[in-house]
Formats: structure tokens, sequence, C-alpha cells
């Protein structure tokens, strides 16, 4: 499934069980139960001017209005059988007094209503089954849009065709496409307008500014008409980047109302025998040009429009996103801070009770009551260790940790860490090493908080690789800054786990080992290395050890 598929199944109006009622393209502006009337009193209006003054190839008409009015109404009022029962019975009269009314006989009348019905409700059932939400909501779902404007007609078309030298009169190639081209040019134009205007989009356009720049941008189309379709020169080009200045500024339906006019503006110049691309031919030959150059020519620009719609939906999607993140992690933060606070107190009480109990202050300690005592006191600790982490992680999160940046002299950093490393009961056996080739590092960092860091990559070293017999630390002074490397001799990570590493509380399936730990300290680390401007990481294999890097910034 593509991303425009899926955008268009995400804002897809939910349709009732029964398939009745009504879509919610029809909660907004078609939803008035007066509306089919005045569509079929437009349709038959249409269908009469356009029969008197748009006939170029025999009985054909270049552009046809009425199925493209027909089609956009239809969708965006309903659904359900009922529904289309009626509205085809009202487009039905209505088609059948247009063409009465053009001078039509009867028998035409009936012919053309029936093929006009056709090739209607083909385009109406082919929209529905392409487009769920029954708007063009994005590059793909407009193209899908005017795929079935172009074929809708074809059926319709050929119909009509065929029956006309049944009823006397002359058929050809040339009528059938002369009629397949404004067909679906009537449905492609003004049935990409009538689903794209929205409430939403009403407002958008309503603004003063996108008025003024309406204003100018349609006046602009007319003036350049003027220069390249009244007269003989092969200027029709010149139009195209004003539609694309159309699509960029006012979106698919200011772009489909501007294909509208240029559509008009090119058949009607066509029929009097003007316009680009047209000197010498027949009529019926100049309005497949005119129709040609709408459909090939200009078309595309909606399909601009469509797609820069559908990035500044995603980018808007994208911004709510990150604010709902955004907030999301801010709560989680206070969340953390809260429940830090509230473990302390309890906490230190039981540390308390417990070296008291220990200490045989409380009376008299059997040995097996001291032993208990002590683990009582270890767990206390551990507990009050991760409430500590927790309220770090909370404050780094919420930005409120305070970083001191100077030069700090990163060996010293690594001496102490070792001197502190080594007075660890997991340090029993471990060579821990401090290297540095040049003598010297100095970093531009957080002394107290680099310290913390890196104690928590040399404890998590002995926990994990201590097996190995050799924890080192390594300062290098680059070029451009300061890289301070721990690694060990352990078993190594795999590239899943190395993935994981600094996701909070993930301790990559060690929950039930001996080991101790809570899966925090590493996405502190790396919270604190990025505070100070630097960046943090692991270069491991299976049975290859690990060595997590960090890189400050060089004094």
């Amino acid at each position: 499934m593509t991303m425009s598929r899926a955008l268009d199944i995400a804002t897809a109006a939910p349709a009732s069980a029964a398939g009745v009622g009504r879509s919610k393209a029809a909660s907004d502006l078609f939803a008035h139960p007066v509306v089919p009337v005045l569509t079929g009193v437009a349709v038959a209006l249409l269908v009469a001017v356009a029969v008197n003054f748009a006939r170029s190839s025999g009985l054909m008409v270049g552009l046809w209005a009425a199925s493209g009015v027909a089609v956009a109404v239809w969708l965006r009022t309903g659904s359900g059988r009922r529904h289309d029962m009626v509205y085809a019975l009202v487009l039905t009269v209505s088609l059948m007094i247009g063409e009465l009314i053009s001078g039509n006989s009867p028998a035409l009348s009936l012919l053309f209503t029936a093929g006009n019905l056709i090739e209607i409700g083909a385009a109406v059932f082919l929209v529905r089954r392409v487009l769920p939400s029954l708007h063009i909501l994005s590059l793909g779902s407009t193209v899908r849009f005017l795929l079935c404007a172009l074929i809708a007609p074809v059926p319709a078309g050929l119909a009509v065709a065929f029956a006309l030298p049944h009823l006397g009169q002359e058929a050809s190639l040339e009528s059938f496409k002369t009629w397949w081209f404004g067909h679906a040019l009537g449905i492609a134009v003004i049935g990409a307008l009538g689903l794209s205007l929205t409430r939403s989009t009403l407002t958008r356009l309503n603004r003063s500014q996108t008025r003024f720049e309406a204003a100018g941008l349609i006046t602009a189309i007319l003036a350049f008409y003027y220069i390249g379709f009244t007269g003989q020169m092969s200027m029709g080009f010149i139009m195209t980047p004003l539609l694309l200045a159309v699509a960029v500024r006012l979106g698919v339906a200011g772009s489909a109302f501007s294909l509208l006019i240029v559509s008009i503006l090119a058949v009607g110049s066509a029929m009097a025998g003007a316009g680009p691309y047209v000197a010498g031919m027949a009529r019926a030959e100049q309005v497949l040009i005119a129709q040609l150059l709408v459909l090939i020519g200009y078309m595309p620009t909606l399909l601009v429009a469509a797609l820069l719609e559908e990035r500044d939906r995603l980018a808007e999607r994208a911004r709510l996103g990150q604010v709902r993140a955004e907030m999301t992690s801010e709560a989680k933060s206070r969340l953390l801070a809260n429940v830090a606070h509230e473990i302390k107190s309890p906490v230190a009480g039981v540390i308390g009770i417990g070296q008291l109990w220990s200490s045989g202050q409380l009376g008299p300690v059997t040995p097996k009551q001291a032993e208990m005592a002590d683990m009582l006191v270890k767990t206390a600790r551990q507990v009050e260790a991760l409430a500590h982490d927790l309220l770090d992680v909370a404050r780094a999160e919420s930005g409120s940790v305070k970083v001191e940046l100077r030069p700090t002299d990163v060996v010293g950093v690594l001496d102490d860490v070792r001197r502190s490393a080594v007075l660890l009961p997991e340090a029993q056996g471990v060579e821990i090493t401090v290297v540095c080739e040049d003598g010297h590092a100095v970093a531009v960092a957080d002394s107290q908080r680099l310290v913390q860091v890196v104690t928590n990559l040399a404890v998590n070293a002995l926990k994990y690789g201590g097996a190995g017999g050799g924890v080192i630390l390594r300062a290098i002074q680059q070029e451009d800054c300061v890289r301070i490397e721990v690694s060990d001799f352990g078993p190594g990570l795999s590239e899943e786990k190395q993935a994981q590493l600094f996701e909070p509380f993930n301790r990559l399936g060690l929950e039930r080992s001996s080991v101790e730990g809570h899966g925090v300290g590493l996405a502190l680390a790396k919270r604190l290395v990025e505070l100070q401007g630097g960046a943090i990481g692991v270069v491991s294999a299976p049975g290859e050890g690990a060595t997590f890097w960090i890189e400050l910034p060089r004094a």
C-alpha cells in the first residue's frame, strides 16, 4: 500500500452498515436537501447552453460541463441505493429537459440522455471504488480520479456513436473523440473542483491575502489567454507557468477552478477559429487540439497542486505528532521525577533501620539476622540508586540539568574513575588500565558529569565484560575532538542488541540474570554526553568484547 493510498484510507469517511447514510464529505457543503434540485436545474441549463453554443463535430459538444457537475454533486451528497435511484431520476429528467430545450428530437434527446447517464454512473461507480474518502487528498488519489474521468465517457461515447447512424445521423471517429475528450475534460475539471471544496478549503481560500493572490493570478490568466489564444501565434505554453503558480498558492481547488476557466477559453477560442496550433484546421480539429492541450498540457498542474497539498498535510501531521510526543515526554519526565522523590524518603528510612538492626542497636542480633539486615540495606541502596538515576533521567529529559563546560583533563578523569572502580566487588581479579598515547587530552566538558558517564561505562564493563580479565580506559586526542574509550574483553554484543543499548529500562534480556542493574544508566549517559555537545556509541561483535566510546569537543 502506497503512502497516498494509506492517507486516503486513513481519512476516509466511515460508511454505515447498510450502505445508506451520508458520507462525511456531505456533512459540510452539499448536505442541504435543496442541492439535488438545484443540481437538476443547473444540469438542464448546462445541457441547453452546450448544445446550442459548443457543437463542433456534428452533434458532438466540445466541452460538456453537465456530467462534471452531476458527478461532483452525486458523490458529495451521499450514497446508498435509495439515494442513487432518486438522484438518477433527477438527472434523467434534467438531461431530457435540457436536450429538448436545445431543439433535439425526442429520439436524439433520449439517446443523449441515456449516454450521459451511462457515463455519469460509470464515473460515480469508479470513483467510489478507488477513492474511499471521496476527497482528492494526495497525488495518488488525484491520479486515480483523473483516470476515472478519462475512462468513464468511453462506453457512453461508443454507444452513442454506434446508435447515431440508426437514427439517420452521421457518426465518425472524430465525433467519438470529441465526445470522449469533451466529457472527460468536464468530469476531470469540475469533478476535481467539487471534490476539493470543503469548509476547511474555503476557510483557507477566504483569507484576505489568498483572495488578493487569487484575483491577481486569475487576471493574469485572462490577460495571457488574450495574448496566447486570440491570435494565430503558437503561444499556449505561456499559460503553464501561471497554472503552476496557481497550484502552488491556491491548492487543488484553485488549480481546478483555473483549469475550468482555461478549458472554457481554449475550447471557446477554437470554436471561434482562434488559438494556438490551429491555423488552417477545420473547426472539429481545432476543438480536438484545444481539448488535448488542456488534458495533456495543463492538467498535470492539478497533480502538482495535489502533491503540494499532500506534502503540507503530512508536514502538519508530523508537527502535531512532534508536539504530542514532546508533551508525552514531558509528562513522563514529571512522573519519573515524582516517583523518584517519593521513593527516596521511605528508602532512606529502611536503610537507617537496617543499619541499626545489623549493628545490634535495636537489641541482640543473631548471625542470621545480621546477614538479613545487611541484605536489606544492600537492596534498599539499590533502590535508592535507581531513584537517583530516575531523577537524573527526568531532569536530563526536561532540560533542567545544567552543565558547566570548561577545559577538562580527560586523563585525570579516567584516573579518578579507575581508582573508584578498583574498589568495587566486580573489580576483583580484573585489571583496570588507563591509556593515553599523547600523555594528555583536554576536552570541553563538565568534569562532574563526565566522571558520572565514564564511571557508568566502567561499571558496566566490569559487570558484563569483567570475565575477560581486563578493562581499558583510553583517551585519544584527535584533530577536532577527544575520544574516550572503555573497552572490555567479554562476550560482546550482537548488532540487534547494540541497536537497543541506549533505550531506557532495556536490559537486553538480562532482567533475570545475577547481574544487578535497571537499564537506566546508558540512557542517562547518552543524554548527559549530548548535553555536553558530544556523541556516544559502541563498537562490538559477539565473542570480541565491546568498546564504548565518547567524543567531546577538543579544548
